[in-house]
């Protein structure tokens, strides 16, 4: 008698690591596991966003992140990409260590956002400091309003 396979237990396989050949069912339902790497690296990058008169701002918390292991990107024309991986220190000094907790997040982050149609692609700017990334994205101006056009009507 086959075992069913409930989706929940395929995702937690699948959160865990466990290797897909484990048993030699297909799973054709169940999110791949870099499909969980991304959602867990989107959800634990916390941004404020911010509208300005003329430009945007997108405010990041990236603690212990150097400014050389973030990346920003546009894909598709307007969609802002924030991402990098946060790394565990490797130094002879840590040798034999061990760590009796572990509560900072480590790994790859990112965080992607659709960019309004005003925005301009041109004009993007990204800076970090004391831990703070900040993107800014200006914003094209406004149209200017469409002026009637006069006809001169000529008299015959």
């Amino acid at each position: 008698m086959d075992l069913i396979r409930f989706p929940i237990i395929s995702i937690l396989e699948n959160m865990l690591e466990v290797p897909e050949d484990h048993n030699n069912e297909e799973s054709h339902n169940n999110p791949s596991r870099t499909y969980v790497r991304d959602a867990k690296a989107m959800a634990a990058t916390p941004v404020d966003v911010i509208e300005h008169p003329n430009a945007y701002t997108f405010v990041v918390d990236m603690p212990g992140i150097k400014g050389d292991e973030i990346k920003v990107q546009v894909e598709n024309e307007n969609v802002l990409v924030v991402s990098g991986e946060r790394q565990r220190e490797k130094s002879k000094e840590n040798e034999g260590v061990k760590y009796v907790r572990m509560e900072r997040r480590m790994g790859k982050f990112m965080r992607k956002f659709q960019l309004p149609e005003n925005a301009n692609l041109d004009k993007i700017s990204a800076a970090c400091h004391d831990g703070v990334l900040k993107v800014t994205v200006q914003k094209l101006p406004p149209p200017e309003p469409k002026k009637p056009k006069t006809i001169q009507v000529q008299v015959s």
